[in-house]
């Protein structure tokens, strides 16, 4: 049904994730993020978005990514069809992959990354979405987009995408959470809508909202330089 993969950047601090599959509406049912928190991916035959955000709030009050795990999977009776990924502030990684999902349902984790699917072609989706993000040139969005892309290419969702999204998280930058909900080829118009996203007009304005570590920011300059707020309608 949905790949997934999780990061933190050691050199940054960033926190950051993307998803697709086969549905639709990934970036609303998989992904969550918090600076603080971490990031969680829930996803399955029947995703809780109360495990991944459950997940956070424990994560925010220093438990680790293994205890906030087994915290949120072991009272859910029915916690074999679901899957999520936990990433916590300091890239600490846990998993759980419920054994009633569709194989192949698996995960994988290492120092700051931990990568999540079910119904899968076969495991060496998630060997290709790690191993990509790790080579790919560009920035860590641009790197993320390229791992779903070599994912897909590998075997992905045996059915094929039809949504996918991006999560990334930086105190100095506002958070950049795009969603393509229903496409043709959803990477492909992630790929385009993240260009859109860092270039130009909007990608400027974005430098003068607040940010974590600056909440009250608001540059008059560049504010008045775009003339009507291009980031809003």
């Amino acid at each position: 049904m949905t790949f997934s993969l999780l990061i933190r950047d050691e050199a940054s601090g960033t926190l950051a994730g993307a998803a697709a599959t086969g549905s639709l509406c990934v970036g609303g049912w998989v992904l969550r993020g918090r600076l603080g928190a971490g990031m969680s991916a829930s996803q399955g035959a029947a995703p809780s978005t109360f495990w991944g955000d459950s997940a956070l709030d424990l994560m925010a009050t220093g438990a680790g990514a293994g205890t906030a795990l087994q915290a949120v999977t072991e009272p859910d009776p029915n916690r074999d069809w679901r899957q999520l990924a936990l990433l916590d502030p300091r890239g600490g990684t846990a998993a759980h992959s419920g054994s009633a999902n569709s194989p192949v349902c698996t995960h994988r984790t290492g120092p700051g990354r931990v990568a999540s699917g079910n119904l899968l072609a076969g495991e060496a989706t998630l060997e290709r979405l790690m191993a990509t993000y790790e080579t790919a040139p560009g920035t860590i969005a641009a790197r993320l987009i390229a791992a779903l892309a070599a994912a897909q290419a590998e075997g992905g969702d045996r059915r094929g995408l039809k949504s996918a999204a991006l999560l990334v998280l930086h105190p100095d930058a506002p958070p950049l959470t795009l969603r393509v909900d229903l496409a043709e080829d959803p990477v492909s118009s992630l790929a385009s809508l993240h260009a859109a996203a860092s270039g130009g007009d909007y990608a400027r304005w974005t430098r003068a909202v607040p940010v974590a570590s600056d909440p009250y920011r608001a540059d008059a300059a560049i504010i008045r330089a775009d003339g009507d707020d291009p980031g809003t309608d």
